[in-house]
């Protein structure tokens, strides 16, 4: 297995909205940007599948020297031989990646954030950097442009919280800050427990607004030049404002089930957005 067929193949096992945003970008771009999931990918399953802390740890550092040999020129694993091509055309920065590694390090560190500035740290590691690597990937041409990348990500994982809120309890997790919780009247206990009351409804009301907010504020920093070139994340962002679309409809009714739309459904809506430009 070539190592582009190595990252093609973590890439479509996912079943993440983000693969549908790769089929309409052309070969190059495609190959660039389905190695950096990969990559995203192989650092998140280290956490999330690796039931052994310190060996999670263990696995991290690993990644950490990985990731400075392929700027050295240097890669051993699939992933990172089909980045490394990638990096300089497409200007990766070699802070942005190990940020990406930092933020998966923050979840064997903490399993609550006292308050939103906190959260958007963690965000910011474990999603918004992913925004500026993947809009250079695209073709960024203005400052802007990765400001808004940046803003997209942000909006992309307040979506992932909202939606797995219950998913994450069960891991003994909490992303919602604490501060919000106690504003809300909701206890860990509501969430560790499944307890959707009126105060959890409320609550994720306004989880919502914020995420919603968040994906106007990203699109009004979009420059119109680079709107075509950014259409894959348009078509991410289509996805998960569906999402959360439907999480709003259903009634925030997230501690139980985790709402997701069909490959079907995506692909209308990758297909409907890539062809509005």
């Amino acid at each position: 297995m070539s190592p582009d067929e190595y990252c093609q193949q973590k890439a479509a096992q996912s079943g993440s909205s983000f693969y549908y945003s790769f089929l309409f970008l052309p070969p190059e771009r495609r190959r660039a940007i389905t190695a950096l999931y990969a990559f995203c990918r192989e650092v998140d399953d280290t956490v999330d599948e690796t039931s052994d802390e310190s060996l999670a740890r263990i696995k991290l550092a690993w990644w950490r020297t990985e990731m400075a040999a392929m700027y050295e020129g240097k890669p051993t694993h699939p992933v990172t031989k089909a980045l490394q091509p990638f990096v300089q055309p497409y200007d990766l920065k070699q802070e942005h990646v190990q940020a990406i590694i930092d933020g998966m390090e923050m979840d064997l560190n903490q399993t609550r954030y006292l308050d939103y500035a906190g959260l958007s740290k963690y965000c910011w590691h474990v999603a918004s950097v992913v925004g500026i690597l993947s809009a250079s990937i695209f073709g960024a041409t203005r400052p802007e442009t990765l400001q808004y990348a940046e803003k997209l990500g942000h909006a992309f994982q307040l979506t992932n919280i909202i939606r797995d809120v219950g998913e994450d309890a069960r891991k003994g997790r909490i992303y919602l800050p604490i501060n919000e919780l106690q504003q809300f009247g909701v206890t860990a206990a509501d969430l560790l427990n499944a307890r959707h009351t009126e105060n959890f409804g409320k609550l994720m009301a306004f989880q919502a607004e914020r995420a919603q907010k968040a994906y106007d504020e990203a699109f009004a920093l979009l420059p119109k030049e680079d709107r075509r070139a950014q259409r894959p994340g348009l078509i991410m962002a289509a996805i998960y404002r569906t999402v959360l679309d439907e999480i709003e409809r259903d009634g925030y009714h997230v501690l139980t089930q985790r709402i997701s739309l069909t490959p079907l459904r995506k692909l209308w809506l990758a297909w409907k957005t890539w062809v509005k430009g």
